[in-house]
């Protein structure tokens, strides 16, 4: 296992960056890994993210130093969402079965973490973030079914999608961690419009589903001055508070 570390960058230091800069700071080029855990700390909120995609044998989610603690979820909340294969998930002395799409919030205290593939020719992809947590709730599965589904945007606009909301108070309570997923129409470009500025939390996107030949870009800076970066499929984005983050695929 291995954990890569990204430090905190102002917005003042961020507009002198260049490409490859901005790429190193904000980019994840490899969330997932076959036969891996992969680990991204950053320092902006302590925003964990990662991936984990078992074949034949299990992953077990491990703790790094970094952590500061015996078990990872000691001080942390975890969510999941499965963008692969059928899959499973054990929490304790508990297992989950998480087909694609589905979601399943671990809470703080909840014990090891491990994760495995039903068809290793077929793998669960584990997209995982977590935050810290200052109460302990229940763990609970949400599948796509039972997210809190909102459409929105229009044709004419080229932004119909469906935003799948899987930890908001009404699905799942939890400390400060809030997990969905955003579903594009056909023919549709648009993700987050107009340009706006998150100041109370920070971000962190996977781009899933996407053809091996396609880009997304993904916007960032202040509104009246954006930056861009091309991202790939099944790479994320850090997106600290104060940035815009409208996105088009």
């Amino acid at each position: 296992m291995t954990i890569d570390i990204r430090q905190a960058s102002d917005p003042e230091t961020v507009k002198r960056y260049d490409t490859e800069e901005l790429r190193r700071h904000f980019l994840v080029e490899h969330v997932l890994a076959p036969g891996e855990v992969t680990l991204i700390y950053c320092h902006v909120d302590r925003l964990i993210i990662g991936g984990a995609m078992p074949g034949v044998e299990p992953l077990e989610l491990p703790t790094p130093k970094i952590v500061g603690t015996s078990a990872f979820l000691e001080r942390l909340e975890l969510g999941i969402i499965n963008i692969g294969g059928l899959g499973r998930v054990q929490v304790g002395k508990n297992t989950y079965e998480l087909a694609r799409r589905d979601c399943l919030y671990v809470g703080r205290g909840a014990g090891a973490v491990a994760f495995a593939s039903a068809d290793a020719n077929t793998p669960a992809k584990f997209y995982r973030v977590s935050t810290p947590a200052h109460a302990s709730h229940e763990t609970v599965k949400i599948s796509v079914e039972r997210a809190n589904r909102v459409e929105l945007g229009a044709q004419a606009t080229s932004n119909r999608r469906t935003i799948y909301q899987y930890m908001i108070p009404d699905v799942c309570e939890s400390s400060q961690l809030v997990m969905g997923l955003t579903q594009l129409e056909p023919s549709s470009m648009w993700n987050t419009m107009p340009f706006h500025i998150h100041d109370r939390r920070s971000e962190a996107y996977v781009y899933f589903d996407l053809a091996d030949s396609a880009r997304a870009f993904h916007l960032t800076g202040e509104p009246n001055e954006t930056r861009h970066l091309v991202v790939a499929n099944e790479q994320a984005i850090f997106s600290p508070a104060g940035r815009s983050i409208p996105a088009s695929a």
